[in-house]
């Protein structure tokens, strides 16, 4: 009589084919590939990777029309970069944002410019207080009226009027440092408006980023 042969577990199965691992969506519409975006582009890309050891999802889901993020980056970067021209200090352009992004409940600005706010301070309880209520922070009078200007920006300014830039002439900002923080808010209703609508989804280190204090 002969023995049957033993068969082996895998026989008559299908070998599965190693399946590319998920990605987790960053926005509702196209995300480009790196390789399919211009130079320039992929030239900024690295340079976010040189210095932060990861490409913001603001900058691959914006690189979807390349111009145009190009054309806004260089904006944004010298409103809240610049330090010889600006007339505000670099806190008070991320309190702002911090501030703006919250009256916007937009998730992917509030969880970046919170971990910027985190980063220059190095406190990690500031940037929280100012999301829930900045009117609790522990604030100088030039910053409280710099964030209610940058929230009635934001939240109603078809009902603003010259009170509202003499108010901040009052504690000694210049004309000049007053059209800044306009312009700083005015960026990120921008900018919170289009995340918001493309339903962008910030890199999941920024909540992590600058927690312990310094």
């Amino acid at each position: 009589m002969t023995t049957p042969r033993k068969t082996s577990r895998a026989s008559g199965k299908k070998t599965a084919s190693k399946a590319k691992p998920q990605v987790k969506p960053t926005a509702w519409v196209r995300v480009p590939e790196e390789s399919e975006v211009p130079e320039d582009v992929r030239v900024l890309f690295g340079k976010f990777k040189e210095k932060t050891g990861f490409i913001p999802n603001v900058a691959r889901n914006f690189a979807l029309t390349p111009e145009h993020f190009l054309r806004w980056f260089r904006y944004y970067d010298f409103l809240m970069r610049n330090e010889d021209q600006s007339h505000l200090t670099r806190k008070e352009r991320e309190m702002i944002a911090v501030v703006v992004s919250s009256a916007n409940e937009c998730e992917y600005c509030l969880a970046s410019h919170s971990a910027y706010l985190r980063e220059i301070t190095g406190d990690p309880v500031l940037p929280d207080v100012l999301a829930a209520n900045y009117r609790r922070a522990h604030l100088t009078p030039r910053e409280h009226a710099l964030l209610e200007f940058a929230y009635q920006i934001t939240v109603d300014s078809a009902s603003m009027s010259s009170a509202d830039v003499q108010m901040l002439r009052a504690i000694g900002l210049s004309d000049e440092a007053i059209f800044e923080a306009a312009q700083v808010a005015a960026m990120f209703n921008f900018t919170n408006r289009i995340a918001n609508a493309m339903g962008w989804v910030p890199n999941e280190i920024y909540y992590h980023l600058h927690r312990d204090k310094k």
